[in-house]
């Protein structure tokens, strides 16, 4: 395992160790008090543009698999975590952790101290940060981090909606039909409204809503989104 660092633009420095990709990576500094379902927060669009810290100290010991995604990618900009289990261990596994984020392209680091982490973002609120296995130096990244583009204003739901339209079938009889505008959705979302005897689709957040309405549908859903 290569060495890396997380740097905030207060000043603060985590040194750790890497695993996932490689190279470097800015985002929005942020934290998931979740005690499982790594992989459900890793493919959730809303955390477009974010490093997210995971508070739970034991991260990864039942790997991934490729029915616990909630998305088409991985989104956010970063992984934190305390200790990264080196043996995972599933019946639904299917690869590690560490190989998915490199697949994925998506930089993790361990070995930080994220309860000290989550307190400094809790108090000073959400930080831009810089992630990094490459520029180790804690000045430079600091810097990097402070001259790195804020999320205010950012119109992240162009970077996450979907590029085309798509039709989830219903389970058994068909009772509606209902239009999600892709803003970031989850697919868990549309499961609950198939289970509902919905008839899904899911449109890009750039349709107009003259023609949605072409379609006639019995609701519309606003998903959210980063």
């Amino acid at each position: 395992m290569q060495k890396a660092v997380l740097a905030l633009e207060d000043g603060t420095v985590f040194r750790g160790r890497g695993f996932g990709a490689a190279g470097e990576s800015a985002g929005e500094a942020v934290f998931n008090t979740s005690m499982t379902g790594y992989q459900e927060i890793l493919t959730d669009p809303s955390y477009k543009g974010q490093i997210v810290t995971m508070t739970y100290p034991l991260i990864g010991n039942y790997g991934v698999n490729s029915e616990d995604v909630e998305s088409r990618r991985l989104f956010l900009e970063g992984f934190v975590v305390r200790e990264y289990s080196k043996i995972a261990s599933n019946w639904r596994m299917e690869q590690s952790l560490g190989d998915y984020l490199r697949m994925q392209g998506v930089i993790g680091i361990e070995g930080v101290d994220t309860r000290y982490l989550t307190l400094r973002i809790r108090e000073q609120g959400a930080m831009r940060a810089v992630i990094s296995t490459r520029d180790l130096d804690p000045a430079s990244l600091v810097n990097k981090a402070r001259r790195s583009p804020d999320l205010r204003g950012r119109d992240l739901v162009k970077e996450v909606t979907s590029a085309r339209k798509s039709t989830w079938r219903e389970e058994g009889r068909k009772a509606y039909d209902v239009v999600v505008i892709d803003c970031g959705v989850k697919y868990n979302i549309v499961r609950e409204l198939q289970k509902r005897h919905c008839r899904v689709q899911v449109v890009p957040a750039t349709v107009s809503a003259e023609d949605i309405l072409k379609s006639r549908p019995d609701g519309v859903l606003l998903s959210n989104g980063p």
